[in-house]
């Protein structure tokens, strides 16, 4: 036991305290003194002691009356009282408001050390006791879950905060039975199978009102309690276990009625197993690759990524790989030091160390050459960079999400692209449907388009007419979301009613509502992709650039496209 203990006195005799004072402090207590009730108070107010000796008659006032004061203050302290006229009288008054010992006077210095050795063990056992007993009430207070104990006669025995919040059960239960308490029949019926059986019970969830009425979505676990030190092979009760799960199953249920994520749109089966994999995937720090035809937000599926996880605070940093020469994207990508190469006047820091803590989006990624698929492998693999004529390196705090609308496999097939960068980035896919893949968003997307430049056009148009919305459904979109928007935008521009008219659409989807009439005729289906690019392209009058802004497509799409289409 620790001898650091402190101790007060309180005696009237300026001989006794000394006395007292040597005796005590040789073994190493700490020891203040004080030589009447009103000093001890002072003393007690300043501070705590482990133990406090004092005489019983103190001028006017009695130890008796600063036991009292003590006890009303601190249950938990040790008294020990000291009297020079002892008496069976005094001796069980003392006993019975709480003193520890009681000694007569003279008090040898044997007798003082035992006793206050006694008393301080004791308080020592019973501290640790009380604090262990303060543990286990905060922990049981503390957690969320609402438990419920029970005892072997079916008496509730406790309740913690959570249970008297989820259930409405407050203290006046204990000692009660759960029978009479408890009204949920489905709960009842699983305890009194538990009592009956003495095997537990897991995760059963069930729908119930809480205190204030409300429907709420709970898991419910019971299990035996069981005490070694009983007969009966040690049953003591039950111990109810409940979870709330009830904001869980609500945003389960948002998951699936839920349309927009982010800057997201979609109700389609394909978009909710989009925005489902995003959130799955942003609590983790893989490489993702994100493909799709151009125009069907591979970026705004990078940004959901960035936003939903913990990086969110970190910066994003976008680099469209497609739209760099390969001296400019290496520059850009890991920077680069003064005087490195020709125009390099000062030093310049990289797309990657501009995004450490963050995330960096490498869009259109198929585009990038051998020596920088390269470069890009060790990045991530190492996680360092290395700036243009530097040879320092640079440790990188990052996650990289990469997006393609090419097919990178075959690209690996062809020898274009190192097949062990394309398994570095494709550790997970995230693929996003083309638009007429999702035709069922498409009143949607036409909504939020519509705010969108009613704002932007301060305007009040509220609508399409149904014969756009059904050239819409039958249109095959080869540009997309991002066409889609365009043809709207288009619209606002020209429109100047209360909704959008088929003679409100660029000429070359007009060209495709006609088309679509003669397909129709034809072969029952909707207009081709070919007809609709050559179509554009006419409208255009063969100018590239303009018909892939009416497509919603860059003008390198727009020449894959017509390689493809053998235009």
């Amino acid at each position: 036991m620790k001898k650091n203990h402190s101790i007060l006195l309180v005696d009237d005799e300026p001989d006794i305290i000394a006395l007292f004072t040597a005796v005590l402090s040789e073994p190493g207590y700490r020891v203040k003194s004080a030589n009447s009730m009103h000093t001890a108070s002072e003393q007690l107010s300043r501070g705590n002691f482990d133990l406090v000796v004092s005489d019983i008659w103190l001028g006017e006032e009695t130890g008796l009356d600063l036991l009292n004061k003590i006890r009303l203050a601190d249950p938990s302290a040790y008294v020990i009282l000291v009297t020079a006229n002892p008496s069976m009288e005094t001796a069980q008054e003392a006993v019975k408001a709480g003193a520890f010992d009681y000694l007569a006077k003279p008090v040898s210095s044997e007798k003082l050390l035992d006793s206050v050795r006694h008393a301080l063990e004791h308080k020592q056992i019973s501290d640790q006791k009380s604090a262990t007993q303060r543990h286990l009430e905060a922990v049981f207070d503390s957690v969320q879950e609402a438990l419920i104990t029970i005892d072997q006669d079916g008496s509730i025995r406790e309740v913690n905060r959570a249970g008297q919040r989820l259930c409405g059960l407050g203290a006046e239960v204990e000692g009660r039975s759960y029978q009479s308490v408890i009204h949920c029949e489905h709960l009842k019926a699983l305890i009194e199978k538990v009592f009956s059986e003495k095997t537990p019970i897991e995760r059963v969830e069930m729908t119930c009102t809480n205190a204030n009425f409300e429907k709420q979505v709970i898991n419910v676990s019971v299990s035996p309690l069981l005490d070694l030190n009983l007969d009966k092979g040690g049953f003591s009760g039950v111990v109810v276990v409940v979870l709330d799960v009830t904001r869980l199953a609500r945003l389960e249920q948002n998951r699936r009625d839920r349309n927009r994520f982010h800057r997201l749109l979609g109700r389609s089966p394909a978009m909710r197993k989009v925005f489902t994999l995003i959130e799955d995937l942003a609590v983790v720090d893989t490489s993702v690759l994100i493909t799709g035809d151009s125009g069907t937000g591979k970026e705004l599926v990078a940004e959901a990524l960035h936003l939903q996880g913990a990086r969110g605070a970190g910066p994003m940093v976008k680099v469209n790989c497609a739209g760099l020469t390969e001296t400019l994207l290496e520059s850009e990508l890991f920077g680069h030091v003064k005087g490195s190469f020709t125009g390099a006047h000062k030093d310049k820091t990289g797309r990657f160390q501009l995004a450490n803590g963050g995330t960096i989006f490498l869009d259109e990624i198929g585009d990038i050459s051998s020596n920088m698929q390269t470069r890009l492998l060790r990045v991530l693999q190492e996680r360092v960079i290395e700036r243009v004529g530097d040879a320092r390196s640079i440790k990188l705090d990052i996650r990289v999400v990469a997006a393609t609308n090419q097919n990178l496999e075959a690209k690996v097939a062809r020898g274009l692209f190192r097949k062990d960068l394309f398994y570095r980035l494709n550790v997970v896919e995230i693929h996003l449907p083309a638009l007429k893949d999702r035709l069922e968003d498409l009143p949607l997307l036409t909504n939020h388009f519509i705010h969108k430049f009613n704002l932007q056009f301060n305007k009040n148009i509220e609508s399409v007419t149904s014969e756009v919305m059904e050239v819409f459904k039958k249109y095959s979109w080869p540009g997309n979301v991002r066409e889609l928007e365009h043809v709207l935008e288009h619209g606002f521009v020209i429109c100047r009613e209360s909704a959008i008219a088929l003679s409100h659409l660029p000429r070359n989807l007009s060209v495709m509502e006609n088309s679509i009439d003669v397909s129709k005729r034809l072969e029952g289906d909707v207009i081709s992709e070919r007809e609709h690019v050559l179509a554009s392209l006419k409208a255009a009058k063969w100018r590239k650039g303009k018909a892939a802004k009416a497509l919603g497509v860059s003008r390198s799409t727009l020449y894959r496209w017509m390689e493809r289409l053998n235009i």
